[in-house]
């Protein structure tokens, strides 16, 4: 192997390497972005998901030296796949290749496009070529579980060397080892995903909002941030589960789950829960008081409405009401629950707020609701 295989292979080596370490997704999308422009010697690099249900190309990332308009993390930079229909070809020449194939194009008159499966003219690269500015382009299909997946763009400017038959060779090389890359991210996103979801309910999990939570506290601390916990306990549950079965019962919780999320949605960032049984909760940071209790009220409303169980019972902990010093999750914790306690005791038809009702905090600070009335206060983080 001469001096460029050699700088290859540290090449591919370095780009797994860091994708391997990169804690999410994005950063794994951007590892690989500058990866395979460093080993193909660009400037500039692209990855690209197909959507195929909307028939587009979306942009993850753009890296390295972008032009006007081009975001690191593009919210909506999409194109319709139909001008880059080469994607929709390379599973079916790898098929009968062995390996999907690269294509490069160039902005020179003289060079206008070249391929290394003989594909179908890239006018299309090469307009978007010369309209940034760029003087040509190689792109590669990533390809999992034999379907393509999105693509690898690298581009030189103009006056670079032109991509040859040899750079689409590597950058098919470049492409699948970015492609188990993205496997792997992927694998761990899901487990990621499961670590922290309610499986019933699609809702966050406990052990999700302990770390919000935790995060929460910070920037109520540091920045003087509102941080607001709802807690929910599903009122009649264990009648329906008694009476019309846990499979009716399981139809509950994922219809007050959706209730949640909804009504949850008008708080720009919040987190709805399942923190187990027929218990959930909704964590805001940012939101005044007086919004979420707004919105605590009108879940309580369309939780009354439901065909099945006896409505909900809500309390509230709000940094924005007067609850005393908060030195750690813990206590807020147990100002929503004594709130609930208290909704839930009183049969309340709304939510019951710490600091505007002053034996909920004597309740929280002093009083652990009777065995056999209701289970201890939960603990939580930082107690």
């Amino acid at each position: 192997m001469g001096a460029d295989g050699d700088a290859r292979l540290r090449a591919i080596v370095a780009l797994a390497q860091a994708m391997a370490a990169a804690p999410t997704a994005r950063d794994a999308w951007r590892a690989a972005a500058l990866g395979a422009c460093e080993a193909l010697g660009g400037n500039f690099a692209a990855l690209s998901l197909w959507e195929r249900d909307l028939g587009r190309l979306k942009v993850l990332v753009n890296a390295g030296e972008r032009v006007a308009g081009e975001e690191e993390f593009p919210a909506d930079e999409t194109y319709p796949v139909h001008r880059f229909p080469e994607i929709a070809e390379w599973p079916a020449e790898s098929a009968g290749s062995g390996a999907p194939a690269a294509v490069t194009a160039g902005s020179a008159a003289s060079a206008a496009v070249t391929s290394a499966a003989d594909g179908p003219p890239a006018g299309a690269r090469v307009a978007a070529l010369r309209r940034r500015g760029r003087g040509c382009c190689v792109v590669a299909p990533i390809v999992l579980d034999g379907r393509a997946w999105g693509e690898l763009y690298v581009a030189r400017p103009r006056g670079a060397p032109l991509f040859d038959a040899d750079d689409a060779d590597f950058a098919t090389v470049i492409a699948s080892v970015v492609a188990a890359g993205i496997a792997q991210t992927e694998r761990l996103e899901e487990v990621r995903r499961l670590a922290f979801t309610d499986p019933l309910t699609g809702l966050a999990n406990r052990r999700a909002v302990d770390t919000r939570l935790d995060e929460a506290i910070a920037r109520y601390r540091e920045e003087g941030a509102v941080v607001s916990l709802v807690v929910c306990d599903l009122n009649g549950l264990k009648t329906v589960n008694d009476t019309l079965g846990h499979a009716v019962g399981d139809r509950l919780l994922e219809r007050f789950g959706s209730l949640l999320s909804v009504c949850g949605a008008r708080l720009p960032g919040a987190l709805a829960a399942r923190l187990g049984g027929d218990e959930f909760c909704l964590l805001t940071v940012g939101p005044s008081s007086d919004e979420v209790i707004a919105v605590a009220d009108e879940l309580c409303r369309r939780a009354a409405a439901l065909d099945l169980g006896e409505g909900v019972a809500c309390g509230i902990a709000s940094t924005g009401d007067p609850i005393g010093e908060l030195r750690t999750a813990r206590r807020l914790f147990r100002l929503a629950d004594a709130a609930q306690y208290r909704a839930k005791a009183a049969r309340s038809g709304g939510p019951v707020v710490a600091g505007r009702d002053e034996e909920v905090i004597t309740l929280a600070d002093t009083v652990s609701p009777a065995a056999g009335e209701r289970r201890r206060f939960r603990r939580a983080p930082g107690a």
